[in-house]
């Protein structure tokens, strides 16, 4: 188990894009009772993903995270998951010694690009680069999970 500590925010221009190389992601959420624990399967290329997330606590949660089979992951995503899946490409860019994470969504997210990064503590203090806007790690409208109920071209 890891524990995910992670700031999110909307990127306000385009100066982050001649800076990394974007991978496409296709993901997909499995319902669960208490709408609390997020279940998610996700595909990188020839690479797939089984994750189990805790509820958030601040911006900290538990996350759990193993390889699977691709062809069982699609699968899964053709059958069990919740719609629309979650389509994206992703593109990891070291800033000031932290890998940030460009998402910039397709599908029915099409227009929405967000920029996270990982921290090793909730108070770790961190450089913000210039193509960086407001941050929305509290705003649970931004989390993948809640794209897939209310996609951000219907807001």
């Amino acid at each position: 188990m890891s524990v995910e500590i992670e700031r999110k925010f909307l990127v306000i221009n385009d100066n982050w894009r001649s800076l990394g190389q974007g991978k496409v992601y296709k993901q997909g959420y499995i319902g669960t009772a208490d709408k609390m624990t997020t279940i998610r399967v996700r595909i990188i290329g020839e690479e797939a993903y089984l994750t189990i997330k805790s509820k958030t606590e601040g911006i900290s949660r538990n996350e759990f995270e193993y390889p699977i089979p691709l062809e069982d992951a699609q699968i899964i995503l053709d059958t069990l998951c919740d719609r629309p899946l979650i389509e994206k490409i992703r593109y990891k860019i070291d800033y000031d010694n932290l890998i940030w994470e460009v998402d910039e969504f397709k599908g029915e997210n099409q227009g929405l690009i967000l920029a996270e990064v990982e921290l090793e503590n909730e108070n770790q203090t961190i450089n913000i680069p210039d193509w960086v806007g407001e941050e929305v790690s509290h705003d649970p409208r931004y989390y993948n999970v809640n794209l897939v109920k209310h996609p951000y071209q219907t807001w």
